[in-house]
């Protein structure tokens, strides 16, 4: 693939924080002296002016086809013509400057850099429930899949785009995070490199969360045993 950074954005009713957050993300992209391009994954039907908002910066615009965040995702591996994939949210609580270190450290040869709330130096915002809540989760989520990184369950990433390519990906909701590094350890076995930068999780800017607790738990429940099946295979 042709060398340069493509990035993916997730977006569900994000235009205000779109237009705040993609001028600084070019802001980071230019200084990294690649090509890149930016990849703004809309829902099915557009709920509001996040096509205007890309087309003033830029932005390549698509439409997600399948349902829930994992089929965003999937279009968005799917759109990628870099052979870096950069992924991070679309409600600022990412903020771009880590674009950066986590770039200085993905050009060492990792297979994959996150952007971290759990190593040190790294914090987040989130209420104290939802931080016990996410820590063992991570830490359930490190013992199935054998992925030894302190925060599993953030989209703020590098990756290697040949290799998300190379499998396809069930999941429907959020834990599409955590099957997509169990089957990057598989495909890369024992090379396989992962690498966390500390960063601080913030408050989106705009809108409210569109995560739902209920459902939220229960894929995550059922992913768990999908995974530990997965990773006793032994193949993606």
């Amino acid at each position: 693939m042709e060398s340069g950074i493509s990035t993916m954005l997730l977006a569900y009713k994000e235009e205000e924080n779109l237009r705040v957050l993609l001028p600084q993300i070019i802001e980071r992209l230019e200084k990294t002296g690649e090509k890149y391009e930016i990849i703004v994954v809309d829902t099915k039907v557009p709920m509001d002016n996040t096509e205007g908002v890309c087309k003033e910066f830029g932005a390549k615009y698509v439409n997600q086809e399948l349902p829930g965040f994992g089929g965003a995702y999937r279009k968005g591996i799917e759109m990628a013509s870099y052979d870096k994939l950069l992924a991070l949210d679309s409600d600022g609580s990412h903020r771009p400057e880590y674009i950066t270190p986590m770039y200085e450290m993905f050009s060492q040869g990792y297979n994959v850099v996150i952007g971290s709330r759990y190593v040190k130096g790294g914090s987040t915002c989130d209420a104290k429930s939802s931080q016990i809540m996410s820590r063992i989760l991570n830490t359930v989520f490190r013992i199935v899949t054998g992925v030894k990184a302190k925060d599993l369950s953030t989209n703020f990433r590098f990756y290697r785009t040949e290799e998300l390519k190379k499998f396809e990906l069930a999941s429907v909701n959020y834990d599409v995070l955590e099957e997509v590094l169990l089957k990057l350890k598989l495909l890369s076995k024992k090379n396989f490199r992962i690498g966390e930068v500390p960063i601080k999780f913030v408050k989106r800017t705009f809108g409210e969360s569109k995560r739902r607790l209920l459902p939220f738990i229960w894929s995550y429940f059922k992913t768990m045993f999908k995974l530990l099946g997965i990773r006793i295979k032994g193949k993606v």
